[in-house]
């Protein structure tokens, strides 16, 4: 199982460095590793991240960030130059390729972090 499990709102001055700033965890709870090709994250709004051929590890984590940059084995780069996640609160959405619930992870306004 892939779990949610943090997200960290960025200072919002619109830059590259702002836009990573906002990132989402996911932590595979499992010793065995897991194909996320296809796997979607989502927020309330309905902007989307989907995941193309990657391998989560067991017991490692993946950082979504909502900028751009260079994928690799920790960090995945949605590409986007607007901001995706709510500072006020908002909720991150795990799907499998299929539609169903993987995970869900909900915060508000106060903290910079919150994991589920």
């Amino acid at each position: 199982m892939v779990a949610a499990l943090c997200y960290r709102p960025g200072s919002d001055n619109r830059s590259n460095s702002s836009l990573n700033g906002e990132w989402v965890q996911l932590f595979n709870t499992s010793k065995s590793s897991k194909q996320l090709k296809g796997v979607k994250l989502r927020d309330k709004t309905g902007y989307t991240y989907t995941f193309g051929t990657f391998t989560l590890k067991g017991r490692k984590s993946v950082y979504v960030h909502t900028g751009k940059g260079t994928n690799n084995a920790t960090h995945r780069y949605w590409g986007r130059s607007a901001y995706v996640w709510n500072n006020t609160g908002d909720t991150a959405y795990l799907r499998y390729p299929s539609g169903a619930a993987a995970d869900q992870c909900s915060w508000g306004g106060k903290g910079s972090s919150k994991y589920c």
